[in-house]
């Protein structure tokens, strides 16, 4: 079919393809015969599928390599195969690939342009593995034309996904539960592997009431067991209100190797102060916490995090460096509303607060001028307003700066820069302020050049003609290091930008996610102020978390609601909430410290699979031998599970998902045990299988960890291609080809084979055909007694038998009849007993006869066995060899149940005369007499005579001779 055969009736393709033949070699002979003799059978109407391209992916064509994937990996493989399921188009399309992280991240790893596909293509990714992130369940999407580039029938089958687990092995708590608050002063602490199926190794548990695991109340329990459900009795009394912390990890085979450890907490309180819940009240257990401009500093109280604010200044010369009032200004946080000055032939100081970072006013709320400290004018415009002007003219104004300079408090962020006039006279320097310390009351180490000095202005001495500078400093704080740049020629335009560090005024503390519950109880916060009065506020929101991870906002809770019912909350809506306290403090710049909140519900139960309780897993089984499977699985909490779903499916070497439905079973009590048995036929499991079990699938009821719930057994099914083997017999004895047989044969027919597990259990695995003598096939069926089955009814004796019982009443030709037997046998496998059927070809002849009974050997020593034919459908009832001398007299006579077992056909007795009479004496060396008498319904036999036979030669009057010799 080529392209402009595409989507027309079979009878058109089948002529255009046959023109198309004989177009080829239009005087070839071989292609006008091979072109007559191809037909249509059926309607030539009927047209294949067609329509638009449709390229689909299924879950069978996605392979993961290998099936058990380990942190101890460094990579998986994943191959993926599309089909194009219509019509077929030139050009590329895209294929993509996704991986969803168990953390909910989502990244594109792979997005490749491939040929289009015409039936069907792969592609192979491996895919790298990073223990830090990937432990959990990944999901890998495999998508064909993402963009919908390419019009398709549907897109509906254009993307599948697949979940890979990557196990670590480790051990991680599960009991009681991380942040839980528990009412019982003494518990076993229960943790679990996330591979059940894990080798027996050591692990050990440690509890504390820090999580430095340092102090003198310190428990350590070890314990060497498999892979499942760990138990660690701590053989402690738990102290009310006092915070647990522990830990489990794998005991290093090496001496000196690294632990790695999983944590959790919990507190005990006394059921008369607290009901069950979630809590975090101690330092360790905020840290676990989600802060945002805040953090938990190591001295155990909130603080906010530090912000580093921008200052930018600018500063000139007037007017040979700069004229406009932004070239002389600060600029905080890109906010340029100080600016240029008042007074003139000055210093300019620029005060601002260490906690919000706002300037100093030097006028009021008016705008009138202030004064302060005796400072010049600040309103002669608004960008002023901010500046403490001082003229450096005269000695009077340089102290009013340095008691202005003493009397900022420490702690506090200043700015200074200069305002010169632009020629030498117009100044008064540096060097003539050091004369100041003359002056009455002032002193040495007091003028204004050594405060600037102090300050950190290292070259205030510089300023000796007129130059520009800008300083910054923070007032007795030698975390930071002062900063200073100093024009050198009057056109010189200064710039200084200095990130200043200071506290973000509001921040959030967002808790870890609590739950899932059954039924939500209340909230219950508290802590304190570090401010008197109160400058900080503060408020909890309540979030809840629905069954898709969307957060909603249920309550807003002020100062006031520190404990709070929201046991209206729908669990089932929300089956986790989150605490989130947000704090702002515009004045001091402390946050509300908070010290515990928590949260009282009702605990939904915790399970894991119990291998050491019970595990039947082989990793290998014969094909057909049954694959007995059983897990067991253990409520590890106090609390009761509803009736148990169970998930189990096998993956087959073809990647094809076989799902088993399985009914629920038995709600599942604090303490007990659910056991999975399963049996599995592996007739059609041939090759490497992997078996799934899940109890709870799919969080089927809340509960609180899923990770220890599932396993991935891989499991290889070994096949069998030994051949069964035929055996055929008439009447109990094996023929030879063109024997004769009975009239009324009992053919029985048994079909055995080696497999212990697959029985020959079924009549398809055995036909029987009969060709007549007139070249005619009879096919018998198991549906009459002529045909009889029984099948196998044991593993040790893997025997299927057919009785068959045919009856040929008439004979068509006068030398005996020919028919020919056909058997064909195979096992439930397929293996044929035999490359070609079993075919005995056999003479029927209906007429009871009995032929010339010849001993041998003869002559004989020891003993001679007698060989005859008998036809017809029975042996006869009566048959007798009588043994003479030469004179006549009978010496012995041998009778028909001595001879032993008889049958119509070819006879060769079991029965061999020794020459001894009737009383056992030897008989003397010479020639003896027989003579055999028959009868069948009080009626002698005739003779049969075969054809070729010439043994008459031997017998007179019916006795034949033999010699006895010692």
């Amino acid at each position: 079919m080529d392209s402009l055969d595409y989507g027309k009736p079979l009878g058109v393709l089948q002529k255009d393809a046959l023109q198309n033949l004989m177009n080829v070699a239009p005087t070839d002979y071989f292609a006008r015969l091979h072109a007559e003799e191809m037909t249509t059978h059926g309607d030539p109407f009927i047209k294949l599928n067609q329509g638009p391209t449709d390229y689909a992916i299924e879950s069978s064509g996605v392979d993961i390599n290998p099936s058990f994937v380990s942190i101890s990996n460094n990579s998986f493989t994943m191959k993926a195969r599309f089909y194009n399921l219509g019509q077929a188009v030139s050009g590329n399309v895209v294929v993509q690939v996704k991986r969803t992280y168990p953390n909910g991240t989502t990244d594109i790893i792979l997005t490749k342009t491939i040929p289009a596909i015409k039936y069907a293509d792969s592609i192979e990714l491996n895919i790298p593995i990073v223990g830090s992130r990937d432990k959990g369940d990944n999901k890998i999407t495999v998508s064909i034309n993402p963009d919908k580039l390419i019009n398709e029938v549907t897109y509906a089958n254009n993307s599948v996904t697949t979940d890979v687990f990557v196990y670590q092995d480790e051990a991680t708590p599960v009991y009681p539960y991380n942040y839980s608050i528990i009412n019982a002063s003494s518990s076993k602490l229960i943790a679990s592997t996330s591979n059940p199926l894990a080798a027996p190794q050591q692990y050990i548990m440690e509890v504390d009431t820090t999580q430095n695991f340092n102090s003198a109340l310190k428990v350590s329990k070890t314990l060497t067991t498999s892979g499942g459900i760990l138990e660690f009795d701590p053989g402690i009394v738990f102290m009310d209100s006092v915070v647990y912390y522990w830990r489990v990890g794998i005991v290093p085979t090496n001496p000196g190797g690294n632990y790695t450890w999983n944590n959790a907490s919990f507190i005990y309180i006394d059921p008369a102060h607290s009901t069950e819940g979630f809590n975090q009240s101690h330092y360790f257990q905020h840290q676990q916490s989600t802060a945002t401009n805040m953090q938990m500093a190591t001295n155990r109280q909130w603080q906010f995090q530090p912000f580093n604010h921008d200052i930018y200044q600018t500063n000139a010369v007037y007017p040979d460096g700069g004229t406009f009032d932004n070239q002389f200004a600060v600029a905080v946080d890109g906010n340029q509303d100080i600016q240029s000055a008042c007074v003139g032939q000055s210093l300019i100081f620029n005060v601002f607060d260490p906690v919000n970072f706002k300037a100093w006013k030097n006028v009021d709320a008016n705008g009138n001028n202030l004064h302060l400290s005796g400072s010049g004018d600040a309103n002669c415009a608004p960008s002023r307003n901010w500046n403490f002007e001082f003229t450096y003219m005269d000695a009077t104004d340089r102290q009013r700066m340095v008691r202005f300079m003493d009397s900022i408090p420490n702690g506090y962020w200043v700015t200074v820069k200069n305002i010169p006039f632009d020629y030498q006279s117009g100044n008064v320097y540096a060097s003539d302020w050091l004369a100041d310390t003359s002056l009455p009351g002032v002193g040495p180490g007091n003028s204004l050049r050594d405060r600037l000095l102090s300050a950190g202005m290292a070259i205030i001495d510089s300023f000796t003609r007129p130059r520009a500078f800008v300083f910054i400093y923070k007032k007795g704080d030698p975390s930071f290091a002062p900063q200073y740049k100093m024009g050198d020629k009057m056109t010189d335009f200064v710039t200084l930008e200095s990130l200043c560090p200071g506290p973000i005024l509001k921040g959030n503390v967002v808790s870890p996610q609590f739950g899932p519950a059954k039924k939500w109880g209340a909230v219950h916060w508290k802590g304190v102020d570090l401010s008197s009065p109160a400058t900080d506020t503060v408020g909890i929101r309540v979030i809840g978390v629905d069954t898709l991870g969307r957060q909603d906002t249920l309550y807003a809770l002020n100062r006031a609601a520190q404990d709070f019912d929201i046991s209206a909350v729908d669990a089932k809506r929300y089956p986790f909430v989150k605490l989130q306290m947000t704090t702002a403090d515009t004045i001091h710049g402390q946050p509300y410290q908070l010290k515990t909140w928590r949260v009282n519900y009702t605990p939904v139960p915790e399970g894991a699979l119990a291998p050491s309780v019970l595990l039947k897993a082989p990793d290998t089984v014969v094909l057909g031998q049954p694959y007995e499977f059983a897990i067991a699985f253990k409520n590890v909490s106090p609390y009761a599970f509803d009736s148990m779903r169970i998930k189990l499916y096998i993956l087959d070497k073809s990647n094809v998902m076989h799902t088993i439905a399985l009914p629920r079973r038995k709600p599942l009590i604090s303490g007990d045990t659910l056991r999975l048995d399963y049996i599995l036929d592996t007739k059609t499991y041939a090759g490497a299988n992997t078996l799934y079990v899940s109890f709870n699938p799919d969080n089927d009821q809340p509960e609180q960890y899923l990770f220890n719930n599932f396993l991935y057994k891989a499991f290889y099914v070994k096949g069998d291609s030994r051949s069964p083997t035929l055996d055929v017999t008439f009447d109990n004895v094996h023929i030879l080809n063109n024997d004769i047989v009975s009239a009324r044969p009992h053919i029985q027919i048994k079909l055995q084979s080696q497999s212990q597990y697959l029985l020959l259990n079924d009549t398809s695995m055995i036909s029987v055909q009969l060709k007549y003598p007139d070249g005619s096939l009879h096919t018998y069926g198991f549906n009459s007694d002529t045909l009889r089955f029984i099948p196998a009814a044991s593993s040790t004796n893997n025997v299927a038998t057919v009785d068959f019982n045919p009856a040929f009443l008439k004979q068509y030709t006068a030398d005996g009849d020919t028919y020919t037997l056909i058997v064909t046998g195979k096992d439930q496998l397929g293996n044929a007993a035999g490359a070609t059927p079993y075919r005995v070809s056999f003479k029927i002849i209906t007429k009871a006869m009995i032929s010339n009974m010849l001993n041998y050997p003869n002559p004989f020593t020891t003993s001679t066995a007698f060989v005859f034919t008998i036809t017809g459908s029975e042996v006869p009832q009566n048959i007798k060899i009588q043994i003479l001398t030469i004179t006549g007299k009978i010496v012995r006579e041998i009778t028909k149940e001595e001879l032993g077992p008889l049958h119509v056909g070819r006879n060769i007795t079991e029965f061999k005369w020794n020459g001894t009479d009737m009383y056992g004496s030897r008989l003397a060396n010479g020639v003896y007499l027989y003579h055999v008498v028959t009868n069948l319904n009080g009626q002698s036999l005739d003779k049969y005579k075969a054809s070729g036979d010439n043994t008459d030669k031997y017998f007179n009057n019916g006795y034949g001779k033999m010699y006895l010799m010692k």
